[in-house]
């Protein structure tokens, strides 16, 4: 039998937890990475996009006057390292936003990830979402799924801009301020990392380890969270 949690909120990671890895390493990962120059120099006079080249050359010590190709190929060492650096995920970002626009790009989830969501959504549950994509990302890759549109589902956005570092507790208690303080317990965070869900337990937060067959954490100590391998093993129920 599924156990039973109940919470006002449900905070999700995305990678692992909702969608493959693979589909962020190799899909959208491989969609940004030959058009980080070209998306920088067709927009000059983007605020974003200038924030983000002046960041990129400062936290790796470019000179001010360098080119877009060392810019980027900062930016390629950084996705390499799967660095989670706000200027490249900005970056990421837009150009992620054109391709599912433009219908280049579609998100496709586990199977049992959409029907959940509207499940939970239909029983009173509120739904956020915690990635360490950006926020522009995010929304983006809800909008154009092979289920439709799903942004309907999300009534906040967080990621490491917004809230702070997936791993550290801090995030945890800004993001619950984001959703108007309700009590520690009543929120319930989903997520495949157990450092992630370490730091959400510290804040007095319901956690639930997503086990994927598959996925890079699948075999992880998940210590005392509860961990699941798909989320028809767990019911999540609304307080009120």
């Amino acid at each position: 039998m599924a156990q039973v949690l109940r919470a006002d909120w449900v905070v999700l990671d995305i990678e692992g937890t909702l969608m493959a890895t693979s589909a962020v390493h190799v899909g959208l990962y491989e969609f940004a990475r030959p058009r980080l120059g070209p998306w920088i120099d067709a927009h000059p006079g983007s605020e974003l996009v200038r924030s983000a080249v002046a960041r990129v050359k400062a936290e790796a010590g470019l000179p001010d006057d360098a080119g877009t190709d060392a810019v980027v190929a900062v930016l390629h060492g950084w996705m390499d390292e799967d660095r989670k650096a706000a200027p490249l995920k900005d970056l990421q970002g837009e150009i992620w936003q054109r391709g599912y626009a433009s219908g280049e790009l579609v998100s496709t989830y586990f199977p049992d990830v959409v029907p959940t969501l509207r499940a939970w959504v239909e029983g009173g549950l509120r739904l956020a979402v915690f990635s360490s994509g950006s926020v522009t990302g995010q929304v983006a890759s809800f909008s154009a799924t092979d289920h439709g549109d799903l942004t309907g589902l999300f009534e906040h956005h967080f990621d490491t801009v917004n809230a702070g570092p997936k791993r550290e507790r801090p995030s945890y208690d800004a993001i619950r301020a984001g959703l108007g303080e309700p009590e520690p317990g009543a929120v319930v965070f989903c997520s495949d990392v157990p450092a992630e869900l370490d730091a959400a337990a510290e804040a007095g937060w319901q956690t639930v380890g997503l086990a994927r067959a598959g996925e890079p954490y699948a075999d992880a100590d998940f210590g005392d969270h509860l961990v699941i391998g798909s989320f028809d093993e767990v019911r999540i129920e609304a307080r009120r």
